[in-house]
């Protein structure tokens, strides 16, 4: 009898069954009814899960950490601690390994590791890292789309975005670099405040060794670590501490910090600094997409602001002009005062929508923000149309999550563009 349990039928867990030899039994919250999939694995509801026939547990990234199928977990083991760490071993006796499929104990050794963290840009250091250093055989994986199962373990080099959940239920492994972008408040529903996300970001220090480098913001308390902790503290401290020259860089804003760090990485690992080579970097959709519409104004895909900070980045980038923000969603309970704070300062008129629409629309009145309030962006958008002056910008930055309305900020941001793309044919 097998005794390896999947916990959540999700991308991560299914690559995982794969690798190791499907035909494994997974326990999920949103399964109602037994069924088999494809590949033979079976898919129960998280109530049959039985502790005494599982040995151990493999976790998909997003399970909350007061989840009842968790607490009743033996042995849970992360997706990061399965390949890069082999503790997780420590636990399971000669005698019970039987029960476990022969494939877990010869995953492939994987390489040298740079994980990335932090609260927004995450996404984008991570493919400029690996963009950079492409060349030296680095791979991207983690949260930025392929799981670590999938991932060449012949690459020299896998540079992983992570996530504060995979860092909650990781254990034992740790980056050879760990990249810590500047913490904000965000998921405070599932990490229970911001205090626990915090901590659950600096958790790898923990585990790192001596001559492993950490770069983290200035002003966060790290845990006793015997890694070597750069504290930054802006472009400037990167520049000078890596001897880097940021008038070689083409981006601004928040993506300057985020090229100065997958720089900085590259001069730690190879000590050189490819600035032609960062230029060739193209990012990814719906982040500060600009678009020109057919009477010369400038509209900005920002679908992906999905949380405060990277709000705040953004109307940074276009603080000199008028800006049109469209903005709200699916706030996760965040305190959005401090976006309204920074608004008091710009020239700034407000057009919410999402499900917190009408909790945006009273904030801005309250600080005395022009503000217009709709139930969703096709409602919104025609409002900023008639509005927007050709020396001004319309700027979709969310600062909330999609899922109250659309399957993904990708879909948000689809639409924004369409619209934008059909002005003049209307």
């Amino acid at each position: 009898m097998n005794r390896l349990s999947f916990f959540g039928y999700g991308k991560t867990t299914r690559a995982i069954a794969k690798l190791l030899g499907d035909g494994f039994d997974f326990y999920d919250d949103r399964c109602e009814r037994s069924w088999t999939d494809e590949a033979g694995n079976r898919i129960h509801p998280s109530s049959d899960f039985d502790p005494d026939r599982s040995l151990m547990e493999i976790l998909t990234p997003s399970i909350r950490p007061d989840s009842p199928l968790l607490a009743r977990a033996k042995n849970p083991v992360s997706e990061y601690d399965l390949f890069l760490s082999r503790q997780w071993l420590d636990s399971i006796n000669d005698d019970d390994r039987r029960y476990l499929p022969s494939s877990i104990f010869h995953l492939p050794s994987a390489p040298r590791t740079v994980w990335v963290s932090g609260t927004n840009g995450k996404t984008t250091t991570t493919q400029m890292i690996t963009h950079l250093l492409e060349k030296r055989g680095a791979v991207a994986g983690g949260n930025i789309g392929t799981p670590l199962a999938e991932l060449d373990p012949h690459a020299t080099l896998w540079i992983l975005e992570t996530s504060s959940f995979t860092l909650h239920h990781t254990r034992f492994a740790r980056p050879d670099l760990y990249v810590l972008l500047p913490v904000t408040p965000d998921h405070l529903d599932w990490h229970g405040g911001g205090e626990a996300y915090a901590a659950d970001k600096l958790s790898p220090l923990k585990r790192m060794r001596e001559g492993e480098l950490a770069l983290i913001p200035s002003g966060m308390e790290p845990p006793e670590t015997a890694a070597w902790i750069v504290a930054y503290e802006g472009d400037t401290f990167l520049e000078e501490f890596f001897d880097l020259e940021s008038s070689r860089i083409r981006y601004k804003a928040a993506f300057l910090q985020d090229a100065l760090l997958a720089l900085a990485v590259s001069r730690t690992l190879f000590d050189e600094a490819d600035y032609a080579r960062l230029d060739s970097f193209d990012r990814d959709p719906h982040r500060q997409q600009e678009l020109t519409d057919a009477r010369g104004r400038l509209w900005v895909n920002d679908s992906k602001a999905t949380n405060l900070d990277a709000a705040l980045q953004a109307l940074e980038t276009y603080r000199d002009r008028k800006i049109h923000l469209l903005a709200g969603g699916d706030d996760k309970g965040v305190d959005m005062t401090p976006l309204f704070e920074r608004l008091k300062e710009l020239n700034v008129e407000l057009y919410t929508l999402g499900s917190n629409s009408r909790r945006l629309e009273a904030l801005a009145k309250r600080h005395a923000i022009p503000v217009h309030a709709f139930d969703t962006l096709e409602e919104a958008l025609p409002a900023v149309e008639r509005r927007l002056h050709p020396e001004e910008v319309a700027l979709l930055s969310p600062a909330a999550a999609s899922l109250d309305q659309f399957s993904s900020y990708a879909e948000r941001g689809e639409l924004f563009m369409d619209f934008v793309q059909k002005i003049g044919n209307r």
